[in-house]
């Protein structure tokens, strides 16, 4: 079955001199894929005459007369712009004449936006921020990353659910194990939103694991991390500017530029070691991770980084293309079911 993607051509920082690039390259390498680049139609085909494309049948313009800025109010999204780029691509979700929507623009207006026009899963309060990350031992899925900064917990507990399912439905694990982020692994820390957040996921049909502290995210310690939007964008946040502050620091080290006075052997090493080091900077490469889920929505919507490059969009392009061909959606909607029959709140019980 052929997948239609329709692309908010205008969000992020550079717009659609990343966002058409990385259409027409995804389109070279994904033959069952077609694209709706969603936006100015004078700026998209400038784009296209800029690399020698222009629209066919897997490939067409959607005009679309507004752009929400990347510092845009979410209120003045929402209510003055209703012919945005944003606001049109996930339209054409909730008609079905796309499978997904991709945009790199404004979080915020993103989210509202696509909560207003396509509505949550019946049993889910808020959908969430759910992202793909690297560890030690492969991947693991974490959320929320950022749209509700404060959760009870019963929405934590929705989330535990909409990740296990996630990363279940993508093919990475049957039975994925869901921690629960806290200040320690023992049931009496953390503040009281928390713990019964821990209770709820306990009861449940979900692995739970337990409670997991920072340092298991990158260990791989469980397969789905549970928090709250706060602390999971701080998290996330800190491990991008260490990824980046450790790349400086090889740079500097073999470069000598950090050591005074200079010694002639350092670049020399350096040189040398550029097979190990190529290796290491593709294994941390953020950008091979770019693309988050925008969760318990009616329709599948990923979030690209603002400033993602044309590589960085094209990752989220697929991390969309592999949610909508696994039928994602589905398996959540009727794994929701399951769990709400087969729940009982413990201090009910």
């Amino acid at each position: 079955m052929d997948i239609t993607v329709a692309v908010d051509a205008m969000g992020g920082d550079h717009g659609a001199h990343v966002t058409v690039p990385a259409a027409l390259e995804f389109l070279k390498t994904h033959n069952e894929v077609n694209i709706v680049l969603v936006g100015l139609r004078d700026v998209i085909e400038a784009e296209l005459r800029q690399h020698r494309a222009e629209p066919g049948t897997r490939l067409r313009i959607h005009h679309a007369s507004e752009v929400v800025t990347m510092d845009e109010p979410v209120q003045s999204a929402l209510r003055n712009k209703k012919d945005s780029s944003m606001r049109v691509a996930i339209n054409l979700v909730k008609t079905g004449e796309a499978h997904a929507c991709v945009s790199a623009g404004n979080t915020g207006a993103l989210m509202a936006t696509a909560r207003f026009v396509l509505k949550t899963l019946p049993g889910i309060e808020r959908p969430a921020i759910a992202k793909m990350l690297p560890t030690s031992k492969g991947a693991t899925c974490m959320l929320d990353l950022g749209a509700n900064v404060d959760c009870s917990a019963e929405q934590l507990y929705q989330f535990g659910v909409m990740g296990a399912m996630l990363y279940s439905a993508l093919g990475h694990r049957e039975h994925p194990s869901v921690g629960l982020l806290n200040i320690g692994s023992e049931d009496i820390k953390g503040n009281e939103v928390v713990k019964r957040a821990g209770e709820l996921l306990k009861a449940s049909q979900l692995n739970f694991y337990g409670n997991v502290e920072g340092n298991d995210i990158y260990k791989g310690t469980v397969d789905v991390v549970v928090c709250d939007g706060f602390i999971g964008n701080v998290a996330l946040k800190a491990s991008e500017g260490l990824a980046r502050m450790m790349g400086d620091f090889l740079r500097q080290e073999f470069s000598g530029s950090w050591s005074r006075p200079t010694t002639w052997w350092r670049p020399l090493i350096g040189l040398l070691s550029l097979p190990v080091l190529s290796s290491f900077k593709h294994r941390v490469d953020t950008r091979r991770y770019n693309g988050a889920s925008l969760l318990g929505l009616r329709g599948i919507v990923v979030k690209s980084h603002g400033g993602a490059d044309r590589f960085g969009f094209e990752c989220a392009l697929e991390q969309a293309l592999e949610e909508a061909r696994s039928g994602v959606l589905h398996k959540i909607s009727d794994m929701l079911a399951g769990h709400s029959a087969n729940t009982t709140d413990p201090l009910d019980a």
